[in-house]
């Protein structure tokens, strides 16, 4: 959440063209100071395409699939057609066939990934090799958001289940679209932080079930 943190100070701080957001700097981060150790190597997109063996999916099918699974959310939405528009231009859109591993567990990533079709399955590795499965992401789900937003290690690994279309973000692209387009950078922050908080909602859910009754 530092890196976080940092980029919309730097980005939407004085200076930086007017927004029609609300101001998210105006609350300081004062619990989330501590420094996160990386042990990871860092993994780039640029090498994991290639590894991958991913080719190109029609851009405009890819943005009208993301328009189709993230209109509901009331900050894409709140943007209109044309921006939202470009804001796909900042994505990149690929199909990647079954039984390839899009994320790898203790990496640091520079990129997150927004299912489009197809599944992933989520997994733990463990120490002995096992894999432990977390959960399957399905269309309209995020994965890699947090090590892009904290700089953090990635938690898990996530490998096609199915042929897949996918929409990947860059971290160089997010940070031009903050100091470049600062609404469509915080809209689409705004979007990934709802989505995390859901998803740590359902953890908890979880956690809450399985905590002893006294």
């Amino acid at each position: 959440m530092k890196s976080l943190f940092a980029r919309l100070r730097r980005d939407t701080g004085p200076g930086a063209r007017a927004s029609a957001f609300p101001d998210t700097t105006a609350v300081t981060p004062t619990g989330f100071e501590d420094t996160i150790e990386d042990t990871g190597v860092l993994a780039r997109w640029a090498q994991r395409r290639v590894a991958l063996g991913v080719t190109h999916a029609d851009a405009a099918q890819g943005a009208a699939l993301l328009e189709t699974l993230w209109g509901a959310d009331r900050w894409f939405s709140a943007l209109s057609p044309a921006e939202r528009g470009h804001l796909a231009r900042h994505l990149e859109f690929v199909h990647a066939g079954g039984g390839r591993e899009v994320i790898s567990q203790d990496e640091i990533g520079d990129y997150l990934v927004v299912v489009l079709e197809g599944r992933l399955a989520v997994e733990r590795v463990q120490a002995t090799g096992g894999r432990t499965r977390l959960g399957e992401a399905r269309p309209g789900d995020l994965l890699g958001e947090m090590s892009l937003l904290d700089a953090g290690t990635r938690f898990s690994a996530c490998t096609t289940l199915t042929p897949c279309l996918l929409a990947v973000l860059e971290a160089d692209r997010l940070d031009a679209l903050l100091r470049d387009e600062p609404r469509l950078g915080v809209a689409l922050l705004a979007a990934l932080a709802r989505r995390l908080s859901l998803r740590l909602r359902q953890v908890s859910v979880r956690l809450s079930a399985l905590a002893p009754r006294g």
